[in-house]
């Protein structure tokens, strides 16, 4: 039975994953599978991948064979190089202690470039939160600057405006005035006319009792 080393698909639209199995050749991409080797999230940076490492070693020395993208995951965590030290302790090239020398070697230097890698990323976005911030920052003093000025504006206007709502205003106040004026001189003859009848009917009384006492 042909064995081959692919990724399954999973997740939604948008945001998938994939998880690295060993299946029949001829069964569906997403269709029953033999063993789960592992995973890969590419939504990540850089992308996750969890892998079974002995039994993925396991089945490429059986023959299995991978896909393209599943060959790229293996080799980058280490698979395929393991593979070929083995081959050569095999052959005789070296032995056992040599190649685990060979493959610690390999791993160390694979972990201190992810590490600088993620390192760089981090700093990446360090930069551009702070670049963010920065112009946000900008913004706010180019909108307070506009908002002290409009107020300015109107201090200015209202300390000494001449504008039509301020003289709006004073004709407002100068009509309000002339009319209540016009209300006085129209009340004006009745207050005199109401003088008059009071000073007539004391003048009567103070008579009336002139000629009493007399």
């Amino acid at each position: 039975m042909p064995v081959k080393i692919r990724l399954q698909r999973h997740g939604r639209k948008g945001y998938a994953y994939y998880h690295i199995v060993a299946a029949d050749s001829r069964a569906p991409r997403d269709g029953k599978f033999i063993e789960r080797i592992g995973s890969y999230n590419p939504n990540t940076n850089p992308a996750t991948v969890d892998l079974k490492f002995d039994r993925a070693l396991y089945w490429l020395q059986v023959g299995a064979q991978p896909t393209d993208t599943a060959r790229n995951i293996l080799s980058d965590e280490g698979v395929l190089l393991k593979k070929h030290l083995l081959g050569g302790v095999k052959k005789g090239a070296f032995d056992d202690a040599e190649a685990e020398k060979r493959f610690e070697a390999w791993k160390k230097d694979k972990e201190n470039t992810v590490a600088k890698t993620k390192d760089q990323l981090l700093a990446e976005k360090h930069a551009k939160t702070k670049e963010r911030l920065s112009a946000e920052e900008k913004i706010k003093k180019a909108r307070a600057a506009e908002v002290a000025k409009k107020r300015a504006d109107v201090v200015a206007a209202v300390a000494g405006d001449t504008s039509p709502a301020v003289e709006i205003a004073e004709e407002t106040v100068e009509a309000k005035a002339t009319e209540v004026a016009a209300e006085v001189v129209e009340q004006a003859p009745a207050v005199e006319e109401k003088v008059s009848e009071v000073v007539k009917e004391t003048a009567a009384e103070v008579t009336e009792e002139k000629q009493a006492t007399e």
